[in-house]
């Protein structure tokens, strides 16, 4: 099974992924991310501090989803593991979406595009919704912040997010992201546990 934590920039993630590394330690997880769980993700990351072309941009990133899918999520899903990733294609497509625009005519039809035949979707994705001004105030200061991470981006990813979550209700759970960690920690993880007791795959503990 595919579980996918997604959110803007200061929603929370990290910290939400530390904690179920611990609630969930019974059902041995593999925790990864995007980018960064291949060398490709290395090259990502330079890509976004040196802002690159945002088409090149758009095209590392998925440079980096290929292989994530290919040595990380099928190889663990084949074998029947419970796979957690930090992003995925959502974040791809909410960000890029908004990068791309006024580089190309339809950025969503492009994305769809590249990703078709092969990409893997999530089982359950967990949406951290908060409001823009809240994120920033969790970021670093204004000088160090990446190019995702301005304020008028942040607002337009997370219309996307949304609109994601609204297209697809049965995937998506909207997690109120100014909720204490701790009950956040807990509620995702018990649902975690609920869809896949719902499998068969996972006892709860």
């Amino acid at each position: 099974m595919l579980i996918t934590i997604e959110g803007i920039d200061g929603a929370g993630k990290s910290t939400l992924l530390a904690s179920l590394k611990k609630e969930l330690a019974d059902c041995d997880p593999i925790f990864t991310r995007e980018p960064g769980a291949t060398w490709i993700g290395q090259v990502v990351r330079q890509a976004i501090a040196e802002e690159v072309d945002p088409v090149a941009e758009a095209l590392l990133f998925v440079a980096d989803h290929a292989m994530h899918c290919a040595a990380v999520i099928r190889p663990a899903l084949d074998a029947g593991r419970l796979v957690i990733s930090d992003r995925y294609t959502d974040s791809r497509f909410a960000y890029q979406q908004v990068t791309l625009r006024g580089h190309l005519q339809d950025p969503r039809r492009w994305l769809a595009a590249l990703h078709e035949g092969w990409s893997i979707r999530p089982d359950l994705t967990f949406l951290l919704v908060l409001p823009v001004h809240r994120a920033l105030e969790r970021l670093d200061g204004e000088n160090t912040r990446e190019h995702f991470e301005r304020e008028e981006v942040l607002t337009e990813v997370q219309a996307e997010y949304l609109a994601r979550a609204g297209a697809e209700p049965s995937r998506f759970i909207l997690v109120d992201a100014e909720e204490e960690r701790g009950v956040i920690a807990s509620f995702v993880a018990e649902e975690i546990r609920r869809v896949c007791e719902l499998r068969g795959r996972y006892p709860r503990s």
